[in-house]
């Protein structure tokens, strides 16, 4: 504890104190926002450079689901039962388009830690040190909550659909040849949804923490949650069938009853003041009607044991 609260003091004095005495006008600020900016991209663009290099090997890797299975017990991916299903491309520049979006892509993927830091080097000095120690922890296991979507959906999710649809249409009679903008586009959508699904617990954590919800309303909305999944899923997958919107929308109601334990431990806590103040009056309203029935019984009490002057006659 020792450790700990001389490391804290050291982060208030060397980084959140000089970050606070650092004043700027609303220009600087904006020079500063122009070069963080031209530098997260001019990055990006070297990272996309050496992807766009290695494109056919980043669409071989998306190409694993497809007829693989990754077995967890041994951690190596199994080829499944499907017969070989080629790729092929309608358009005369399909190729090089999905070359393109897949290393514009994990560029993307790849430099958001550095965007993560610019932007955290611009808003720090606006906001105060409790601010600070919220936001920080908060963005950074946002940031491993969706890389962990990214995982799950990739090794787990996407070789369970893809077999199943692909074994549905080949028992049908039908030959598979598949566009390679329609699997690029299936691959990279399921991965983005699945990255989102999972950072549900961490926004309803936000929600909670600022006062806007709390865990009994989530609670007293859970059906209209489970409804809401099944029609978010409908809409957020790219084939209508009813066997991928379970996919995304069980994952997503699992992920709203994790987001309710998590308000009920995180969320914004009543102030004293108030619970004091009510303390008072649920304690005194058994004493008050205990005062209220009492002198009820009394007045009760004293019309039958009253008794009148008699009549003495006249004197």
């Amino acid at each position: 504890m020792a450790k700990q609260s001389e490391m804290g003091q050291w982060f208030e004095e060397k980084i959140f104190k000089p970050l606070e005495d650092k004043k700027m006008p609303v220009m600087e600020h904006l020079h500063e926002f122009q070069h963080r900016l031209t530098r997260a991209v001019v990055v990006m663009a070297l990272v996309f450079v050496g992807t766009f290099f290695y494109a056919d090997a980043l669409v071989a890797w998306l190409r694993i689901p497809l007829q693989n299975y990754f077995i967890l017990d041994s951690w190596e991916w199994v080829p499944s039962d499907l017969p070989k299903i080629p790729l092929v491309f309608l358009a005369p520049a399909e190729a090089l388009w999905q070359n393109v979006k897949v290393a514009g892509l994990s560029a993307l993927v790849l430099t958001t830690p550095y965007w993560l830091w610019e932007i955290w080097q611009f808003v720090v000095p606006g906001l105060h040190a409790q601010e600070r120690r919220f936001v920080a922890p908060f963005t950074a296991i946002s940031t491993v909550a969706f890389f962990l979507g990214l995982t799950f959906c990739f090794f787990f999710v996407l070789p369970f659909a893809l077999h199943f649809l692909l074994s549905y249409g080949l028992a049908s009679g039908f030959i598979a040849q598949i566009s390679i903008a329609s699997f690029v586009g299936f691959i990279l959508w399921f991965l983005l949804v699945f990255g989102l699904i999972f950072e549900v617990p961490l926004a309803l954590t936000l929600m909670a923490k600022l006062g806007w919800v709390d865990a009994p309303l989530l609670r007293q909305y859970r059906k209209w949650a489970f409804l809401g999944s099944f029609l978010f899923a409908a809409i957020l997958t790219p084939t209508p069938d009813p066997f991928n919107q379970c996919i995304m929308a069980v994952p997503m109601y699992f992920f709203y009853e994790v987001g309710i334990i998590s308000a009920q431990i995180f969320g914004k806590k009543k102030p004293k003041e108030e619970e004091e103040d009510s303390a008072p009056t649920t304690a005194s309203a058994p004493a008050a009607a205990r005062q209220i029935a009492a002198s009820a019984g009394s007045s009760a009490g004293g019309d039958d044991d009253y008794v009148s002057v008699p009549d003495s006659g006249p004197r």
